[in-house]
């Protein structure tokens, strides 16, 4: 058995490129970025999967999120995909099972990118 690793963010991936929404000049890179994560969040049970993780204080196995969604494990996995694919996650290999988790950088860019700052409009 091998031990356990954690995948590698890409580089290219739009959790890591990501500025924040309220950014003056945004550029077209920016937005196709930030547009990338918020279509990977564009379905309710992959918000419930990032909740779920971001309330959790360790790895999730994907047989138990199969159970909390109420959805089959092959669409749990598509969902899973989804978020890899956007840098929001990280997957460990134990034995059969994978467990995820969501990544610190991931869960640092959405807060930055949804803190808006108060303007005055005054």
């Amino acid at each position: 058995m091998t031990p356990l690793q954690a995948l590698p963010l890409r580089e290219t991936s739009p959790a890591t490129a990501c500025v924040p929404i309220d950014t003056m000049r945004m550029s077209r890179a920016d937005a196709n970025a930030t547009a990338g994560v918020f279509k990977a969040l564009a379905d309710p049970a992959r918000v419930r999967i990032v909740n779920l993780l971001a309330a959790s204080g360790e790895p999730v196995c994907v047989c138990h999120l199969t159970d909390l969604l109420e959805l089959s494990q092959p669409t749990v996995s598509f969902h899973m995909k989804k978020l890899m694919d956007a840098g929001l996650l990280e997957r460990e290999q134990r034995g059969v099972w994978a467990y995820y988790s969501l990544r610190d950088d991931a869960r640092r860019r959405l807060r930055s990118i949804l803190a808006f700052e108060e303007v005055s409009h005054g």
